[in-house]
């Protein structure tokens, strides 16, 4: 036997524990409870959804009912080809599964108390062992759940246990809370099961309060045929290491409850950005001295408060949650998880700089609480509840399996009572009477305890909310349905959360596209219409754009010198970078800064060359405040493209990089568009309809009526780049157009009454066609600039100099660098089935340069100013978005000085904030581009 994990079990042996828990969450080889004394366990089921364990199953509805076959265990069983899949309230009445499994438990447990235990199982679970009832049936699928089969279990010999789960209650209210909730729904043994033998007397759990000025007290709680003698606790580092001396108290015979208090001076602190852990290892003795039973648990010093009209405090210092909403999910398991998934998504969450995480709608498996408490989370606990709450005799008995499951983590800050309406408040008031640390109790999108979390504010109500004098921490916010929502807004939101004396933060709707991978649909990926795709990241974790935005204005390392869109280097740079530090507990100090000097390809080539790289002298800045970076560069550091600076935290992730570009528009211009010696003159001529220019193998026919291009001919082979430049927005009427040689080159010119003022088009003998063009708007309006036509059906990919990979909205502008990028034609659309990101289509910020890649050769585009948006085709958007989308204008490709934001599926983008609203012309806008066409 393994030593067993130290919350998903008590301490003891483990039977069949898999490498990946028992090495995470193994007690030190230094535990002194002996082994009499250890809780014994034995898996029935496999530990996770990774190392399940093949029961006999039959389903009573569906594909495959009415059949007998086997089922992994744990596991939900539409993911095996049975039942119906369900969203919402649409489940198919009557659909059961009915579980078989023998096993062999250990004789030498003759002596012990044997309790069968669930994990979880959706929704109704009855219990059969060698025939006989385990216990009543069990209602509510997302907590632990046990039945004392002492009596009924044979020791020594083979044992049958039957499980029927019906995948609907019987009880209304928990369906109500659980099944009519507006996520998939599944049925199944989910979560593991195993056997816990016990001694007679025994340690049933403990309560932990661990303060941050260093006070413990556990309430250890007992159970069995409990004689008198003591009960001691001893805190450990996580290595084993005594800290301090053990304390006891008298334990009566007969006792159920004793409290033992210690006192540790000076504790290594839990938060989210130190998690700082160590163990209670809890011994009841009998009246000899001798060793009756021991666990042992993890749990971390600190303490929380909410302090009315001012904000949520953690060890002394307010926080603010940089928090999204989770649910236990993946597209080809449902609910069912491991320990290795849990990490990948908490590695997720917190490399895009998220610190909180809301657990949506339900308690979680529990070693997703322990890694939050390993590796730095702060949590929202819920119980279920979506606009419906439990009875409160359900509710009752569901509360206590929670919080007494959970009430160690230190990683949980408060405990949710449903959601949304989902409130049974006479449940409020039990959180305590398990919860020795007496966190409060949230209704999300109520005002309780304190703190208000009113749901999917506009920006306008947040600016209210934040005048108020209640604390403001909206627990769904931004809805990120498609490309909507998420980072897009988000930015503005953060700017009014810093400044608020009394902001607490607010959780982001939501990680995960919910989309499960259909096996009867032939495997395409189901996302019940516009009810699954909110995620930040896809259904199989593809991050979309907004990760990258949220990772951006997140970052506990923020910038204070220059604006957060700025592209070109700082004015009067001398060398340091202004920082901001965001943290509430980590000085600056504790970072890592580098630096490095970049020179970008040229069209042809990708990504980037580094000229210089060093790091920098970590600055000394304190939570809260503000200072200098000194950078170091060398002497010659303008003769570089741009300058990259990236931010790692203490632990060696990533926590943002910056790019400034040095070499501006012209210096790339006079790269890239350059003479050619020895080249022919340019002719023009002229038709009745068409003034045709040619340099060698190129031909560019612009359109006398309009003065607007209509075709090219590059090496005889036809390029479809057409009428344009069109306004965006704006009219236009032609005046007059001339031709005429230019030197070596050939250019026509149209004038125009209305928006559009001027176009000058040059043919260079260098086969370059410079195209100038002047406009005037005022007002407000989606998009300024100009359009071209292209075939999509002819792009192959795109190349460009640019801020990327992803696109932009006008209100997700951040999160994206300047590089050299590239990427394939796709037509995805964020959210529905394909997700292939980066999504082609879109508006690109800030070109530089970009090369079309064509069936008819390269279209090459090079701009002679900043801040011009390559807008390339319109994004397929479902018709199901709603104001999670954005217009786009005429043409295909358009040069833009102006985009459109972004709403969400609650709200347009004018409602989010400042950079939701139309551009505001500025009057005059002069442009100069250049085009080359082949290689």
């Amino acid at each position: 036997m393994d030593v067993q994990r130290r919350r998903f079990l008590t301490l003891g042996a483990t039977m069949g524990l898999s490498a990946v828990t028992a090495t995470r969450l193994a007690l030190p080889a230094s535990a002194s409870i002996a082994d009499g004394a250890a809780t014994q366990t034995m898996y029935l089921t496999g530990t996770d959804v990774d190392s399940p364990v093949p029961w006999d199953f039959q389903c009573t509805a569906g594909r495959r009912s009415g059949v007998w076959g086997t089922v992994p265990t744990p596991s939900n069983w539409e993911f095996s080809g049975y039942g119906t899949y369900n969203y919402g309230g649409t489940l198919t009445p009557g659909e059961s599964g009915k579980y078989r499994h023998r096993f062999t438990p250990p004789a030498s447990w003759a002596t012990r108390q044997i309790f069968l235990v669930f994990e979880g199982a959706m929704t109704d679970t009855t219990v059969l062992l060698n025939g006989k009832p385990a216990g009543p049936k069990h209602q509510g699928a997302f907590y632990r759940f046990r039945y004392d089969v002492t009596s009924l279990i044979l020791l020594g010999k083979s044992n049958l246990l039957e499980v029927t789960v019906d995948k609907d209650s019987s009880n209304n209210s928990v369906n109500q809370a659980e099944r009519e909730g507006d996520y998939w729904n599944f049925g199944g043994i989910f979560r593991p099961v195993y056997l816990q033998a016990f001694p007679t007397a025994r340690v049933d759990r403990i309560a932990v309060r661990a303060e941050s000025n260093g006070t413990f007290t556990a309430d250890v709680y007992l159970a069995g045929n409990v004689s008198s003698g003591r009960a001691a606790v001893q805190i450990k580092t996580l290595d084993g290491t005594n800290v301090g001396g053990s304390v006891s108290t008298a334990v009566s015979a007969g006792a159920t409850h004793v409290t033992i208090s210690a006192s540790v001076p000076n504790p290594k602190l839990w938060t989210a950005e130190t998690p700082n852990l160590y163990q209670a290892e809890v011994v009841l003795t009998n009246s000899s001295g001798t060793q009756v039973h021991g666990l042992t648990e993890r749990f971390g010093f600190r303490t929380v408060q909410v302090r009315a009209g001012d904000g949520v405090y953690v060890n002394g210092a307010r926080v603010l949650l940089k928090g999204v909403t989770r649910h236990t999910f993946y597209p080809t398991l449902g609910r069912a998880s491991s320990p290795r998934l849990a990490r990948e998504d908490i590695a997720l969450m917190k490399s895009m700089n998220v610190n909180s995480v809301r657990m949506s709608h339900y308690p979680p498996d529990a070693y997703f609480l322990d890694l939050c408490d390993e590796l730095g989370l702060y949590v929202l606990d819920e119980l279920g509840g979506w606009q419906h709450s439990y009875d409160t005799a359900v509710g009752t008995s569901l509360v206590q399996a929670m919080v007494t499951r959970d009430v160690n983590h230190p990683s949980i800050l408060f405990w949710d009572n449903g959601n949304e309406g989902g409130w049974n408040t006479a449940l409020d008031s039990l959180f305590g009477s398990w919860d020795p640390q007496k966190r409060a109790v949230l209704h999300p999108s109520a005002n309780v305890s304190g703190i208000d979390t009113n749901h999917y504010p506009t920006y306008s109500a947040v600016q209210s909310k934040l005048a108020g004098s209640t604390v403001y921490m909206p627990t769904e916010f931004l809805h990120g349905l498609y490309d909507g929502g998420a980072g897009a807004g988000l930015d503005d939101y953060w700017q009014l959360m810093t400044a608020a004396p009394h902001a607490a933060g607010g959780f982001i709707w939501s990680l995960i596209d919910e989309g499960i991978r259909r096996d009867d649909g032939g495997g395409a990926i189901d996302t019940n219409g516009n009810r699954g795709p909110d995620g930040i990241v896809g259904p199989f974790r593809e991050k979309e754009g907004s990760y990258y935005t949220i990772k951006d204005v997140w970052s506990p390392v923020q910038l204070t010198s220059c604006s957060y869109y700025e592209t070109s280097f700082p004015n009067a740079f001398d060398g340091t970078v202004g920082l901001t530090n965001r943290y509430a507990f980590t000085n600056l100090s504790a970072c890592t800064f580098s630096w490095q000097l970049v020179t970008y390809a040229t069209p042809g080539g990708t990504g980037h060359r580094v000229t210089a790289q060093g790091t920098s002298t970590s600055p000394n800045i304190a939570p809260g405040g503000t200072g200098k970076l000194t950078l170091g560069l060398p002497g010659n550091w303008a003769s570089a493209d741009a300058l990259r600076v990236t931010a790692v935290d203490a632990a060696g992730a990533e926590l943002t990089t910056w790019v400034w570009t040095i070499k501006k528009a012209p210096d790339h211009v006079g790269r890239i568009v350059v003479p050619v010696s020895g080249a022919p003159s340019v002719t023009g001529t002229q038709s009745s309809d068409t003034v045709t220019m040619t340099a060698g193998a190129t031909s560019v026919r612009i359109a006398r009526a309009t003065g607007r291009l209509t075709g090219v001919t590059s090496n005889g082979t036809a390029v479809s780049l057409a009428n344009g430049p069109a306004l965006a927005t704006g009219s236009s009427t032609l005046t007059g157009l001339t031709h005429a040689q230019d030197g070596s080159a050939h250019t026509v010119t149209a004038t125009y009454s209305g928006n559009l003022t001027t176009v000058r088009w040059r043919l260079d003998s260098n086969g370059w066609l410079r195209l100038d063009y002047t406009y005037n708007l005022t007002g407000t309006h989606d998009y300024l600039g100009v359009n071209f036509d292209y075939p999509e059906s002819k792009v192959t990919g795109v190349t460009w100099l640019g801020r990327g990979p992803y696109r932009v909205w006008k209100n997700r502008l951040r999160g994206v660098t300047t590089d050299v990028w590239t990427k394939s034609y796709n037509d995805t659309a964020t959210g529905k089935t394909g997700f292939t990101y980066p999504e082609f289509k879109g508006y690109h910020a800030n070109l530089y340069w970009g090369a079309l890649h064509t069936t008819e050769g390269t279209i090459t585009m090079v701009s002679a100013q900043e801040d011009v948006f390559l807008r390339l085709f319109t994004p397929t958007q479902p018709s199901d978005s709603g104001t999670a989308a954005a217009p786009f204008p005429g043409g295909n490709i358009s040069f833009l000085d102006g985009i459109p934001a972004i709403g969400n599926k609650f709200h347009s983008a004018t409602s989010v904030g400042p950079a939701g609203q139309p551009n505001t012309a500025a009057g005059t806008y002069a442009r100069t581009l250049y085009l080359r066409f082949g290689s």
